[in-house]
């Protein structure tokens, strides 16, 4: 028998198209989709451009993964490879941030859990967050996958995701036989983004921190498809166990100016303790999800260094941070500002100032 592979967080958009890639996947058997709520889509067959590729089997388990039921799921199918992507800033159809701190920590822990009494699992994937390293004015150019962060997150996704990779440690030392990847993904980006950073941009005027242009690196969704779908497989002969924490972002950054520009947003710099009480206003009338990692990373940036990623997984991400960030744009309604010419002009500007190297920065 092929592999069994299970995918959390099916729901959403990330969950949903990888556990359609993986079911393409030669050695692959089935597939089981665990969450709460009903599939995004129809999973039942393959898109026309493969239309020949064959078909694993799936099946949709709808399970609450903050009870001990997942254990059941687990044993009931045999599974040996487990994907976990139901850690999230949002879940579908909740509001409350207690709720959704419980799915991420809660859900995580009884996921593990549950993983350690099966003597099937093989490989673990967790999805995490270039978040777990913060986001303050003391931060290095560049951050690499053993770089300690300066503050650790005081709340929000990216404290959930600190906490989650602390217990993915512990099982680690439980179950040394199983082989573990945590992704740190930089912001996901894409035609389907449903992040509180497209929340954020998907605003008619975006507020900035005043005298901050923060750097981004972004992540487009097909690469972080194919990063899961490579991080859930064996390696073949000869090649390097793809095991560890790796950092997930595509090559190149952006001034939160340059995005607002490709939007065609203005942009109103307030001061930093105003940002605050614009964040507050935007999440109780449910306009924008913002919390405060996410006003960190829109005052002081954040970059992180994927050289793992190259030389361990063999993979380059096939969209640049720029790229992503352009297609993503491309899928959003036009702005206030024209884009084309605003892009056009600072694009020429910038050629005509003294490249810096960001990478090296921060060595």
């Amino acid at each position: 028998m092929g592999k069994v592979v299970l995918v959390t967080g099916v729901a959403r958009q990330l969950g949903a198209r990888f556990a359609e890639r993986i079911r393409r996947e030669p050695g692959v058997d089935l597939v089981v989709g665990v969450d709460t709520e009903p599939l995004r889509g129809d999973l039942a067959g393959p898109r026309p451009d493969d239309s020949r590729a064959p078909l694993a089997d799936y099946v949709f388990a709808p399970a609450d993964l903050r009870r001990p039921a997942i254990a059941g799921v687990l044993a009931e199918y045999a599974v040996d490879t487990v994907v976990h992507l139901n850690v999230s800033a949002t879940n579908p159809g909740t509001a409350a941030r207690a709720t959704v701190k419980e799915i991420n920590v809660i859900g995580s822990m009884q996921l593990l859990g549950a993983c350690q009494q099966s003597g099937l699992i093989r490989r673990l994937v967790v999805k995490s967050t270039t978040g777990v390293y913060g986001a303050t004015p003391r931060d290095p150019a560049v951050f690499f996958e053993r770089t300690p962060p300066k503050t650790l997150p005081s709340g929000g996704f990216a404290k959930d995701a600190a906490e989650v990779e602390g217990y993915v440690r512990g099982f680690s030392r439980r179950r040394p036989d199983v082989a573990i990847s945590v992704l740190r993904f930089a912001n996901l980006v894409g035609p389907g983004a449903d992040t509180p950073l497209a929340e954020y941009f998907a605003l008619p005027v975006l507020p900035t921190a005043l005298g901050h242009d923060p750097r981004l690196q972004f992540v487009h969704e097909d690469d972080a498809v194919e990063v899961l779908r490579l991080a859930a497989l064996d390696p073949g002969p000869g090649a390097p166990w793809r095991t560890g924490t790796f950092n997930v972002a595509g090559e190149g950054v952006l001034l939160l100016s340059q995005c607002a520009r490709r939007l065609g947003r203005p942009t109103v710099p307030v001061l930093l303790p105003a940002l605050g009480l614009v964040a507050e206003l935007a999440k109780r009338t449910r306009v924008s999800d913002f919390s405060t990692e996410q006003i960190g990373l829109l005052t002081h940036g954040r970059v992180v260094d994927t050289t793992a990623l190259r030389e361990v997984f063999g993979y380059r991400p096939r969209f640049s941070t720029p790229e992503a960030f352009a297609d993503f744009a491309a899928g959003r309604r036009a702005g206030l500002l024209p884009p084309e010419r605003l892009t056009a002009l600072t694009d020429r500007l910038a050629a005509l100032l003294p490249a810096t190297d960001h990478r090296s920065a921060g060595r």
